[in-house]
């Protein structure tokens, strides 16, 4: 081959081979540049078994003063042996403090005593805002339906699972819920929605509440405060509650 020859065809074989070689990858920022420094969240203590630092403590299993009868002529519960149980034919109580998107934690106690069957077994239920309710039930080899079971959002979403404990036991629930949204004309921006487990159990994943619990017909929102109390059930069973928490999670402090 004559060197000329020669010469191109080694400067097409170099830029053949500049060609395929991959190009450079661009330049990364500084890991400084995906840092973010403010805000600082703020530091809570959660001792086991305690409420967290920053909780709202609504029943601490000795005194009622943070609770109300719903009805004007209605009468409070009792407290035996540290928990708040239903005094049926009183009425539901609602909380002094008012809430709007919140993380909730209750523990409960269906009868040990078993009468009757399905709903009327521990029949009782926590109203968020006192108006979007998460069943409380016995549960345990208690067949009924699945959308009015305990973990139920009631009569609106059947739970993930049922991991209800025997008549007599402790239970907890703990709950996220987000309140729903109004514009300035009263029409719902975004519907609720809920998280929930029972005894450590996922038995409601981030589901959207279709509006105010109703025992017949179907849920419709109407527009309300931004915060409401925390209602109770009286269902006619002397189901009990103790360690009564709240964290409210919105700027909107919960009003006391």
């Amino acid at each position: 081959m004559k060197p000329h020859a020669l010469l191109c065809s080694l400067v097409v074989i170099a830029s053949l081979a500049r060609a395929a070689a991959p190009a450079a990858p661009p330049a990364l920022p500084p890991p400084e540049a995906t840092e973010a420094w403010t805000p600082v969240p703020p530091i809570v203590t959660a001792p086991t078994g305690q409420p967290p630092s920053d909780a709202v403590v609504l029943f601490d299993g000795k005194s009622l003063a943070a609770w109300e009868p719903v009805r004007a002529n209605g009468g409070s519960w009792l407290i035996e042996d540290g928990a708040m149980v239903v005094k049926p034919g009183t009425g539901d109580q609602r909380s002094k403090a008012a809430f709007g998107d919140v993380q909730l934690h209750v523990e409960f106690r269906t009868p040990q005593v078993i009468e009757g069957e399905g709903q009327g077994r521990g029949n009782s239920g926590i109203f968020l805002m006192g108006l979007y309710e998460l069943q409380v039930l016995d549960s345990h080899n208690n067949p009924t339906y699945p959308n009015g079971q305990l973990g139920s959002v009631y009569k609106q979403h059947i739970p993930l699972a049922n991991p209800a404990r025997p008549p007599g036991e402790w239970q907890s629930y703990d709950i996220i819920f987000i309140a729903p949204r109004f514009d300035a004309a009263g029409q719902l921006v975004s519907a609720a929605r809920v998280t929930a487990f029972i005894n450590g159990v996922l038995v409601l994943n981030n589901v959207e509440i279709q509006g105010p619990t109703v025992y017949r017909g179907a849920p419709k929102y109407a527009a309300h405060a931004d915060q409401l109390p925390i209602v109770l059930q009286d269902h006619r069973n002397p189901t009990a509650f103790r360690n009564i928490w709240a964290r409210p999670l919105d700027a909107r402090a919960a009003a006391k």
